[in-house]
């Protein structure tokens, strides 16, 4: 019995002296947040650069009309959409331009991949 005891005496002697010999804790304060970064908007599109995007897309859109025309594969929907594209260029509405002009050459492309079906299954 004095043999267990004095185990025991040890291991409380050892653990009070290794929590005596630990360091303190050092509590950090939580970390601050960062300032709110600066949000810069994008500068507005140059309306020179635009317009002159909107021309380049309604040639495009013109020529690719006048294949599906000599082919006799032109869809109305592109030949309104060319139509749109011009009005809004002539408005100088030139984003409405450029998305009327991409829609009419996708259409007058689209009526070009159709002749390579046959007509009747």
């Amino acid at each position: 019995m004095l043999e267990t005891s004095r185990v025991w005496l040890v291991v409380a002697a050892l653990s009070a002296s290794a929590c005596a010999l630990r360091e303190p804790e050092v509590v950090t304060p939580p970390p601050q947040p960062a300032p709110p970064a600066m949000v810069v908007a994008p500068p507005p599109p140059d309306d020179t650069a635009l317009a002159e995007e909107a021309k380049a897309m309604l040639a495009q859109a013109e020529t690719d009309v006048q294949r599906a025309r000599a082919k006799r594969a032109l869809w109305q929907k592109a030949w309104e959409d060319l139509v749109a594209s011009r009005q809004a260029l002539a408005a100088k509405d030139h984003a409405r331009a450029i998305r009327h002009a991409k829609r009419a050459s996708e259409f007058a492309l689209l009526g070009l991949e159709q002749l390579a079906y046959p007509a009747v299954k």
